[in-house]
């Protein structure tokens, strides 16, 4: 008879533990590093400190401007202010344009996603992304792969509150690998920022409560919300610094969480019934993004990806082969030479690994992350890292040849080596070109734009008689004489976004428009204008993937994971092919039927189109 006397009061003093009310902040976007953000968290974590039935604050995102180091040190030192506990993710201001590639909010504040218990609710975060390249926001692999196990360690009827930057929709490209899991347990809702007002939402059928930014906006005073947690209701009230709360303007009931039966829409993936020619020979998928251009030496596919790991996968089969462990995240794009493969890591090191069996041959330590994506001339190899420093190593030994310590900003890209010169662009508003033997400055470009997003950063420049071609996020393509670096011409016809490439005879340079179109331009020292269009119907479109001709063909990704091989004589399709529903990153085409391709959820793929 005691067992089910003690099983009752373990059922009643767990209600009773569920059933006791508690309150928690909830701020988001307090965007440190923007002229108000530093001075409007400071208000918020005084006025935090002066409630005492706080039981902990959630931050949920676009804790700093940039994600520049200098930002995240500052926003640490503000909320280590706090007298409460708090949890805090990352949003895309802090990981898109990070001079570490999301190294160094991890290091700052511990980790880029949270789980905790509160008052018998499971509290559980993710970071979202994007990182170092503009696309839509993610929810990392490595994250989804941590959601599913903590999910699997949950007690089904446990009470779940699911916090991320992004709202849980279309905003987010894998916003389905999320909300299908959750509706699996009892969730109750989700919170987020990224909209900076407070607005309700139903995630199919998952409650959920956007949060406003911290910033004062056009107010007087930053601001954000208390929520008061009661055995049946969550309630959401704004609470500015120094003022009485607001009244509740947000109620979701709290209740055991029942999926509907409805369907929702889910990536479609039948353009591959379409041109059913183009085939995976192999597919991998790795246990974090990668957010890189996969190289081939040995008979290996080698690749890093953003938990520091460089993978090595057989050519033919597609079978890991061997790994090598960095200790940060990994966005440069390996270069293969004599046997090696080279490539930069947020750990701030460049190493040299030998390709066919991965052991380390070289490596150089730098003083930040090495974001930037190698390339190499003879027996030298160039790469830009996050220390404001552009350097040429010797291929073999990896000693510094020469470096240019003057840049402004970060470099995440890939230079171009053009008539004695290395040319590239940087975070901080410039491109530059240096003497290649020498590091020496011979000019440096800008597009007169004052804010740092609009640098020529995430662009890989081409070049044609004298002239080097560029499209930076201000969405003009830009002729330049690569002589002395005046502007040519700059053209908006078209809307291009970083996406270029060029012929293979280099007379035509090709762009992807951010709606529908590739658009084709003569390489002329006047403005041409648009030489043809043709809407090949990808939508609406954004990532900073490079096109590729060979063979006749100009190969090309997109945002939602579907890469097209088009005849730019004929303006047609020849063929497509839907990986998965994240950004593909410039392919590397092998010849003009085999191509490899990476894309941001981790998919190593080898390529196969008969036609």
């Amino acid at each position: 008879m005691k067992h089910p006397v003690l099983l009752l009061f373990a059922i009643l003093l767990s209600f009773a533990v569920k059933a006791q009310n508690f309150k928690y902040a909830f701020v988001t976007d307090t965007h440190v590093g923007s002229s108000t953000g530093e001075e409007d968290l400071t208000r918020t974590v005084a006025d935090l400190n002066g409630l005492k039935d706080i039981d902990f604050v959630i931050i949920t995102g676009d804790i700093t401007e940039m994600g520049t180091n200098n930002e995240l040190k500052l926003a640490k030192d503000i909320l280590s202010k706090l007298n409460k506990p708090y949890h805090i993710i990352p949003g895309n201001h802090d990981t898109g344009w990070s001079e570490s590639g999301g190294v160094n909010f991890i290091k700052e504040f511990g980790g880029d996603k949270f789980i905790f218990d509160h008052n018998g609710y499971r509290f559980i975060a993710c970071a979202s992304g994007p990182y170092v390249r503009m696309s839509d926001g993610h929810i990392p692999r490595d994250a989804t792969v941590w959601l599913d196990s903590v999910l699997k360690a949950t007690p089904k009827n446990m009470p779940i509150v699911f916090a991320n930057h992004y709202p849980l929709d279309n905003s987010l490209d894998n916003w389905y690998e999320a909300t299908d899991e959750l509706k699996k347990y009892n969730i109750q809702y989700a919170i987020c920022g990224h909209g900076h007002n407070n607005h309700p939402y139903n995630f199919e059928g998952i409650e959920a409560t956007m949060g406003r930014s911290n910033l004062r906006a056009k107010d007087s005073i930053g601001g954000y919300n208390i929520v008061t947690m009661t055995r049946d209701s969550a309630y959401f009230q704004v609470k500015k610094p120094t003022q009485d709360i607001l009244p509740v303007w947000r109620k979701i009931a709290l209740k055991t969480f029942l999926a509907d039966k409805k369907k929702y829409d889910r990536p479609d993936f039948a353009i591959n019934n379409k041109y059913a020619g183009t085939k995976e020979v192999w597919t991998y998928h790795s246990n974090a993004n990668v957010v890189n251009t996969p190289t081939y030496a040995s008979n290996n596919v080698i690749f890093g990806n953003s938990l520091g790991l460089v993978e090595a996968l057989n050519k033919n089969t597609g079978k890991k082969v061997w790994t090598f462990k960095t200790k940060g995240a990994i966005y440069s794009s390996p270069v293969a030479v004599n046997n090696m493969v080279i490539l930069g890591s947020g750990d701030g090191t460049i190493y040299a690994l030998n390709a066919k069996t991965g052991k380390e041959v070289w490596h150089k330590e730098t003083s930040n992350s090495v974001l930037g994506s190698p390339v190499v001339n003879g027996q030298q190899v160039y790469i830009g890292g996050s220390d404001n420093t552009f350097r040429a190593l010797d291929v073999k030994t990896g000693n510094e040849i020469w470096a240019f310590k003057e840049v402004e900003g970060t470099i995440v890209g890939k230079p171009l080596i053009y008539k004695g010169k290395i040319i590239f662009g940087s975070w901080g508003r410039h491109l530059y070109a240096l003497d290649i033997n020498t590091g020496n400055l011979l000019w440096k470009w800008n597009n007169g734009q004052g804010n740092r997003m609009f640098s020529p950063a995430m662009v890989t420049p081409v070049a044609y008689s004298g002239i080097v071609y560029i499209a930076a996020p201000d969405r003009y393509l830009t002729a330049i004489d690569a002589n002395n670096g005046s502007t040519l011409w700059r053209n908006k016809e078209a809307t291009v976004r970083e996406s270029i490439g060029q012929s293979a005879d280099s007379t035509i340079i090709y762009g992807k428009t951010m709606q529908d179109e590739i658009v084709a331009y003569k390489a002329q020292a006047q403005d041409p204008g648009v030489l043809w269009r043709y809407n090949v119907g990808f939508g609406y479109e954004h990532v900073p993937s490079m096109l590729i001709e060979k063979d006749g063909k100009v190969f090309f990704g997109t945002k939602n994971g579907v890469i097209y091989a088009i005849d730019p004589k004929q303006q047609s399709t020849v063929w497509a092919h839907k990986i998965d529903n994240s950004m593909i990153n410039t392919v590397n085409v092998v010849d003009g039927k085999n191509l490899v391709v990476s894309t941001m959820d981790g998919k190593v793929v080898w390529l196969n189109a008969n036609k």
